[in-house]
């Protein structure tokens, strides 16, 4: 059959493959070190536009979470940026606990202006030193001494005035008033008294023994002993009571002694310190010293649990911790803390062990977390660590809701013991950002209470930014700061340029360039490595593609062993001469790291049937939606382009053959178009041809990913079995812009061994796959014969009339049927 040759498609030309960086461009020395440092973030306008907005409006709720893909500097990048923009943070405060004299369990907090916690703290504790030297001079001095015994000397008087009434009634029974030692206290004892001898009341049977006493008389003695012993307790109770009386008067002549030292000492401090906190706690510890003036004369008070005599602090209730102190603090506070646990988050209370198994703490062990010392500033967070760690979210949530912050151990962890203390909470202005992920911001967006409420603003970082002069230049920048930081040799022109390429091809598009720098700087610090190794002085293009070739190698295993599978045969692909329904599609293997494209065969196979197509991928298990719906996308094309006047009487059944693994994407729809069209139309496919390309249901030819993996992964191919010179990629023409494609495919280009043809419909793909005008649709709804449609639209009818056949003309029993209907 002879058929109707197609018009000569245009192919791409060398200039068009790549986008060449001039090294003029650069003003370059011929080295970089005549670019200034960056000191900006480039290609993130979008992101500083909104981070400026939180940064700037110190509203509730105004906190900032950062998204965006890794390596585009988000981390390294926010700190810089709050320190450029210079936010307003004049109100900076100290914070300092101290003990709460009216419940030791809930510690009073102290609020000072930045850097006067400190000092607050050096006040008091030359007070507490100056109390410690003069209160005891005090109590020493010869008119304190002379009051303290005239009361002594009064008490004991009437101590004294008490017994003698007391040993008169005993003296007239015979009996006289003694002491006993218990230990190290007496004990006031009726004794019995005989031939002026003393004797205690167990001592009179030895007495009648030795008949020396009478049973009559020592039985008068034990009864007037008994009569006499209420009145012995009401001695002792009068002792006793006069022995307070007595230390009261002298405990009110100390503290009235002490009182005025201490007023005047603390006098000035409490002049100085204006916050009514701040005097309230300072009255609070006059009037504490001075009912404790014993803490100040050396006696030792009862120790505590887990104290010895020489670990107690008889002035620990006196002390100020301060656990926020901006006295050095210059500017807004920018906190980037890298582990966010609850403890360093929020703070802790540290316990102490007495070694016997109990744990205590006080207001001095109370240590302040991230969020104070962000206080008034920002503090920079990884979401996805402050999401999963144990009881952070929720406290974090419950802080910024309220502003408030309280220093607790973290409820949902094993705790060695109760913590008893309750601090007072502090009061935050505390801006948060948070840096992760685009998908974990949707989720805590949708499922979380209150989300949106606390992080209004999101700052989104941009992958990529459009190549403009200024964007070159900022890029060189970069460069040149880190060959400054870390000391790298020079890089040329041409190595500038070269990492220039890779980042336009990394990002896949010749018009942009990847804000991932992480990717782009270490890509130079293995040039220096390359460099080095052959001991030059200067980095050139050769040693950055040398760089970029070793990074491909180490992450190549899978494509090496795919390449050796099908150069020796194991995996079938053609790259020369013609098979029907068998065409050569592209896909693309790897992750976001480094990724490579190899062919892939896919054949179609076409039977009589309703109109449907068999994926046999989806049949499989092994076929993703976006695969699938390309599938049903080709359906409606073929209804669309054949099912118009008949309808479509076939089954069809497409597959990627020798695919093992899932498989995804509709890049390989026009591939399988191709297939179904050549098997219906019986011509054949030309093998030294690879396509790839998404279609609509109208024809249309839409771009695709990966554009310059997959056409250097069949040139690979091509190359090792040997260019025949007819060898190409067909490719959507959307797709032209994004072409970064290595040297060798240039270079084969302009030797014209390999070709890449732009498409923008399916009738010109058909037309370079098969060497056959694909035909347009004639007035009579058929399409011109001795096309690809034509041949279509034939197989298509023929199939129609073998499932259901047109009446025949001449058939009496038709002629029959025909008159019984009139009658």
């Amino acid at each position: 059959m002879a058929y109707l040759r197609p018009s000569q498609h245009k192919k791409l030309t060398p200039d068009e493959l790549k986008y060449t960086f001039e090294t003029k461009n650069f003003e370059l020395k011929p080295e970089t070190s005549s670019q200034k440092p960056i000191e900006t973030i480039i290609g993130q306008e979008r992101a500083l536009k909104a981070i400026r907005i939180g940064v700037e409006l110190r509203s509730q709720g105004y906190n900032i979470f950062i998204t965006g893909i890794s390596g585009t500097g988000k981390f390294t990048s926010i700190k810089r940026v709050l320190e450029t923009l210079s936010p307003d943070c004049s109100t900076m405060d100290d914070y300092a606990y101290v003990n709460n004299f009216k419940d030791d369990d809930r510690p009073i907090l102290l609020k000072f202006k930045a850097g006067k916690a400190v000092v607050f703290r050096k006040d008091m504790e030359r007070c507490i030193n100056v109390l410690k030297e003069h209160i005891p001079k005090a109590l020493e001095t010869t008119p304190f001494v002379n009051k303290k015994k005239s009361i002594i000397n009064k008490f004991r008087s009437e101590q004294n005035k008490v017994i003698a009434e007391f040993e008169k009634k005993l003296q007239k029974d015979g009996l006289t008033l003694g002491q006993i030692k218990e230990g190290e206290a007496a004990r006031p004892e009726i004794l019995v008294v005989k031939d002026d001898k003393v004797y205690f009341i167990q001592q009179l049977d030895e007495l009648v023994q030795q008949k020396q006493l009478t049973k009559r008389k020592a039985d008068s003695i034990v009864k007037k002993y008994l009569n006499h012993q209420d009145g012995l307790q009401a001695v002792f109770k009068e002792g006793i009571k006069i022995t307070n009386l007595l230390k009261d008067d002298l405990d009110k002549l100390e503290q009235e002694t002490a009182r005025k030292i201490v007023e005047a000492t603390f006098e000035d401090i409490i002049k100085k310190y204006k916050d009514k906190n701040t005097r309230k706690y300072l009255k609070d510890v006059v009037n504490d010293i001075i009912m404790n003036v014993d803490n100040f004369k050396g006696i030792k008070p009862k120790n505590g649990p887990g104290e010895s005599d020489d670990e107690i602090d008889y002035f620990k209730n006196y002390e100020v911790n301060v656990i926020l102190d901006n006295s050095n603090q210059k500017g807004c506070p920018v906190v980037i803390e890298t582990s966010p646990t609850y403890q360093n988050l929020f703070g802790v209370i540290e316990k102490f062990n007495d070694g016997s198994g109990g744990w205590y703490t006080d207001f001095t062990r109370i240590k302040a977390g991230s969020i104070l010392r962000a206080n008034g500033g920002y503090l920079i967070l990884n979401a996805t660590d402050t999401y999963t760690e144990p009881g952070v979210w929720r406290a974090l949530k419950r802080t910024l809701y309220y502003g408030m912050l309280e220093i607790q151990d973290n409820p949902s962890q094993y705790q060695v013991s109760a913590n008893l203390l309750k601090p007072e909470s502090i009061r935050i202005n505390t801006k948060v950002i948070l840096i992760g992920s685009d998908y974990l911001y949707t989720a805590l967006s949708e499922y979380e209470d209150d989300f949106n409420k606390m992080f209004k603003i999101k700052a989104e970082f941009d992958y990529e930014m459009k190549r403009t002069e200024k964007g070159v230049e900022q890029y060189v920048q970069v460069i040149n700061q880190l060959i400054s930081k870390e000391k790298l040799q020079e890089f040329d022109a041409s190595a500038i340029a070269k990492i220039l390429e890779y980042s336009a091809r990394y990002i896949g598009e010749k018009n942009k360039l990847t804000t991932r720098f992480s990717y782009i700087l270490d890509l130079a610090r293995e040039s220096d490595f390359w460099a080095r190794d052959v001991q030059a002085k200067v980095v050139n293009s050769y040693h950055v593609e040398q760089a970029y070739n070793s990074a491909k190698e180490r992450h190549g295993l899978y494509e090496s062993k795919l390449s050796e599978m099908i150069n020796d045969g194991t995996i079938l692909i053609d790259t020369e001469g013609t098979r029907v329904g068998q065409v050569n599609g592209l896909a693309v293997y790897g992750d976001d790291k480094y990724s490579y494209g190899k062919p892939t065969r896919i054949t179609a196979s076409v039977s009589l049937g309703n109109g449907s197509i068999i994926n046999v991928e989806r049949e499989a298990g092994l076929s993703g939606s976006t695969h699938n719906k390309g599938v049903l996308v080709i359906s409606g094309y073929l209804k669309e382009k054949f099912g118009r006047n008949i309808p479509l009487s076939f089954n069809a059944s497409l597959v990627f053959e020798q695919g093992y693994g899932p498989i995804d994407g509709d890049s390989a729809s026009i591939t399988e178009i191709a297939a179904l069209l050549s098997t219906m139309a019986g011509i054949p496919i030309k093998q030294s041809f690879a396509i790839t390309g998404s279609v609509n249901q109208k024809g249309d030819i839409q771009p695709i990913g990966g554009v310059n993996e997959k056409i250097e992964g069949y040139f690979d191919l091509c190359n090792e079995k040997g260019l025949t010179g007819k060898q190409g990629v067909i490719m959507p023409v959307q797709n032209v812009k994004d072409l970064m494609l290595k040297d060798e495919v240039i270079k084969a280009a302009e030797e014209k061994k390999f070709h890449i043809y732009p498409v923008s419909k399916v009738e010109d793909a058909l037309e370079l796959l098969m060497g056959v005008r694909a035909g347009k649709m004639m007035k009579n709804g058929r399409y011109q014969a001795n096309t690809i449609f034509g041949c279509v639209d034939k197989c298509l009818r023929e199939m129609r009339h073998k499932i259901k056949p047109a009446p025949a003309k001449n058939n009496p029993q038709n002629k029959q049927v025909s008159k019984s209907k009139k009658k």
